[in-house]
């Protein structure tokens, strides 16, 4: 089957599913709506993908630019008559492909845009819902999007759901820390306002004041990296904090090993990869209670939860996780377990081909 994937920037997230395309019978072509400025994954394409070279994918494309990609979309699929399209977000890259009137498109949820974009006015409702209603399938990664995809009006059996999950083998545990050694917190995402990242400062803060003993890492980089600093100098805790930057793939494991427990402040999240990384390398997370961290997190067996944007219950959970450390390694063990239950990577990505069937059904 000749399969064109059009997303909208390349990221780890669509490296992983091309890596594993690139082993299957398919023949695949790729395809990219926008450029945002540095790219979160250099690593390069399988061999086996073919990149297609059009007009875009070559900076930020707004709603009006990606309306001027059109006809130059229409083109592209002429050129290569792909027997299925897997388009992604739902409002750009899946819209643009449903403007075209191609079938079947599977659209692929990239969560923040259901989550956030969907709820961005008038205009942004009217293409979700006009993107998934001529949607053949479409492929989430947790129940909280399923359901909001339903609510736009997506039907509910033509929607595959299962998380995008990690490779198991690559995340893996490492030994416990010392019981009387720094305890180390670690965050992993981007230092962004929708990811909390201001929220972990002012809590560490707060019990770094409490336990001498505790330590900050600060994977990554963003738009805050000001705000967060001064969050740190002011409360006299720099020198307990520390910034790596960005992290490559294979020093991951090594990062998530060091800590002792993971933290996210997130206000908005599918099914988080970098959470399910940290659990498979045997650490609890302490995280923010938002729909999609609470399909994995069981408070006290495998992790805890914390008012989504409350600092004040982020550093106590910090300082309880302190206390009950002689727990954590037990609690690391079945956090790894469910990992391996429900997010091996390996196990889950045949799910994909499940939905290509669905579309390919749905479009005769």
């Amino acid at each position: 089957m000749r399969i064109l994937y059009f997303t909208r920037d390349y990221t780890p997230h669509d490296l992983r599913f091309l890596a594993k395309l690139a082993q299957s019978d398919h023949q695949v072509y790729y395809l990219q709506l926008e450029r945002r400025g540095h790219p979160s994954e250099d690593r390069p394409l399988p061999p086996e993908i073919e990149t297609v070279r059009w007009p875009g994918g070559s900076g930020v494309v707004g709603v009006a630019a990606a309306l001027r990609l059109l006809p130059a979309l229409r083109g592209v699929i002429r050129r290569i008559q792909p027997d299925l399209i897997q388009a992604g977000p739902i409002q750009r890259s899946a819209f643009l492909t449903a403007l075209t009137g191609f079938r079947p498109l599977l659209s692929m949820s990239w969560g923040y845009d259901l989550l956030i974009d969907a709820n961005r006015g008038r205009l942004w409702r009217w293409i979700t819902r006009f993107t998934l209603r001529r949607s053949a399938a479409l492929l989430g990664d947790c129940n909280t999007i399923r359901q909001l995809a339903i609510s736009y009006g997506m039907h509910p059996e033509r929607i595959v759901t299962f998380p995008w999950g990690v490779d198991i083998r690559h995340f893996t545990p490492g030994p416990s820390h010392p019981q009387d050694a720094a305890f180390t917190l670690l965050s992993a995402r981007s230092w962004e306002a929708i990811y909390g990242t201001e929220i972990i400062a002012h809590a560490f803060v707060k019990a770094a004041r409490q336990r001498p003993e505790l330590r900050l890492v600060m994977l990554g980089n963003g738009s805050l990296a000001g705000e967060l600093r001064k969050i740190f100098s002011r409360g006299q805790v720099d020198e307990r904090v520390s910034f790596p930057g960005h992290a490559r793939y294979a020093d991951l494991p090594r990062y998530y090993r060091l800590a002792d427990l993971y933290v996210c402040a997130s206000h908005s999240d599918g099914t988080s990869i970098s959470l399910l990384e940290a659990m498979a390398c045997g650490r609890p997370v302490l995280v923010s209670d938002i729909p999609g961290h609470g399909e994995w997190v069981t408070p006290g067996e495998n992790g805890w939860l914390f008012p989504d944007g409350d600092a004040d219950a982020l550093a106590q959970g910090i300082l309880q996780a302190v206390e009950q450390r002689q727990r954590l390694a037990e609690m690391g063990q079945a956090a790894r377990q469910r990992v391996e239950q429900q997010a091996d990577w390996d196990k889950n990505f045949p799910k994909l081909f499940h939905a290509y069937q669905i579309a390919q059904q749905a479009a005769r």
